[in-house]
């Protein structure tokens, strides 16, 4: 037998409990045990779970995430339906696939006021931004609705 497996004997010896407290921690759920036959084995890692010991830190690359709100003043409805279409489509096709942009478009009407939420990448989110600030900043037409004729 493996050593890292424990009966419920053991457990009950290794924490001072009775055998019955064990299975009935086992029952409730409380902890986690595998069924072999008529006897119960409990991992080591679900043991040190009960008791509250902290299980190692698996070593990994570190996750950077940026949350942004970009507030546009002056955006009428049309502005910030091509403005949302314009950002979702960047998010939707741009970058890691395994970390994707969040973002989120709300126009309010009476202020003319538009908020775009990004949750992201530090790249990601900084590509977005530049695209972003080229769009607003360079009175290309696209809030004013002056593109292709429109």
């Amino acid at each position: 037998m493996r050593e890292d497996m424990y009966s419920v004997e053991q457990v009950a010896d290794r924490l001072g409990l009775h055998v019955r407290t064990v299975r009935g921690y086992i029952r409730s759920g409380r902890l986690k045990a595998v069924r072999i036959g008529k006897q119960y084995r409990i991992a080591r890692a679900d043991l040190e779970a009960l008791i509250g010991r902290p299980q190692p830190a698996q070593a990994g690359p570190a996750r950077v995430e940026v949350s942004s709100i970009v507030q546009i003043d002056g955006v009428d409805r049309g502005a910030a339906d091509r403005l949302g279409t314009l950002v979702m489509a960047y998010a939707n096709t741009a970058h890691d696939p395994a970390h994707p942009l969040g973002v989120q478009t709300v126009h309010d009407e009476e202020r003319s006021r538009m908020k775009i939420v990004i949750l992201g990448g530090t790249a990601a989110t900084a590509d977005l931004l530049n695209l972003l600030d080229g769009i607003v900043g360079d009175g290309n037409g696209l809030l004013d609705g002056q593109i292709g004729g429109a």
